[in-house]
């Protein structure tokens, strides 16, 4: 099954109809957490709609999974994953470091994805094996993204949400890899992973995440030459523990300081 890519800028398009209006706007903001802080939006829940009713209209009968109206024929092969806003906190805070996941498995594999943040006007895409950039102004012509050829831990920029979301023995794991490496960048959520893929940054850890955070960045690291994986090594599409990596061994550096001194893994 082939995505096109006008597909994903129709995407793009019609989730910026109900984010922009939005943003820095001083909406109303829930929390869907007792006990703590996860914050929705009316730009949440409109753009996944919006999104939800394009891929209704063209590939009817197709799984859809999103993170603010959950699932709906989860038993096809092809299954769709939303984010309408990933980094929300971003978000609500007026800062353009958010924007919209759209994934696409099958039987269970990433396959293609996008992410577009619309008020400076990115749209980063993967499919049939490529992954490329382009403004959504139409400013430039689109450009193939690689990741940087990094290999050393010494030479790396690393990013993750916040170090605090780390507990016990991964807080000790994460703090060893931040001191391994040169640079250590915080807050960047989706865009972390983009800009792997764009060859500004060489590592992303993190964790706690859902099918919704990460399944569209999938195909567009890999198609880009990187490599995405949980904190065990397996497939990354569930979620939970993230290293994403420029290179392949640039990864294993990273797995080996992660898990440095245990007989076991790190669950």
């Amino acid at each position: 099954m082939e995505i096109s890519v006008e597909f994903f800028r129709r995407v793009a398009a019609a989730a910026a109809g109900e984010t922009l209006p939005r943003f820095r706007q001083f909406g109303d903001v829930a929390n869907k957490l007792e006990g703590g802080f996860d914050p929705v939006t009316e730009a949440d829940r409109e753009a996944e709609q919006a999104v939800r009713a394009l891929i209704r209209a063209e590939y009817p009968g197709q799984g859809i999974l999103g993170e603010e109206f959950g699932s709906e024929n989860a038993s096809s092969d092809h299954v769709w994953v939303i984010d309408p806003i990933d980094g929300t906190r971003s978000f609500i805070s007026g800062i353009p470091l958010w924007g919209t996941l759209v994934g696409l498995t099958h039987k269970g594999d990433a396959v293609a994805g996008m992410m577009a943040q619309p008020f400076v006007g990115e749209l980063f895409y993967a499919a049939g094996g490529e992954a490329w950039y382009e403004r959504t102004n139409g400013a430039a012509a689109r450009q193939r993204l690689s990741t940087r050829r990094t290999v050393s831990l010494a030479e790396a920029t690393l990013c993750t949400t916040t170090p605090a979301l780390f507990q016990g023995d991964r807080r000790d794991a994460y703090d060893r890899l931040e001191k391994a490496v040169r640079l250590a960048r915080y807050g960047t959520d989706c865009y972390a992973y983009v800009m792997l893929a764009a060859g500004n940054v060489d590592l992303v850890v993190e964790v706690g995440l859902q099918p919704y955070d990460i399944v569209a960045l999938i195909p567009i690291i890999e198609a880009a030459g990187g490599m995405v994986t949980e904190w065990n090594g397996g497939r990354a599409e569930d979620g939970g523990g993230i290293i994403a990596a420029a290179t392949p061994e640039l990864h294993a550096a990273a797995m080996e300081v992660l898990h440095a001194g245990r007989s076991d893994a790190i669950g």
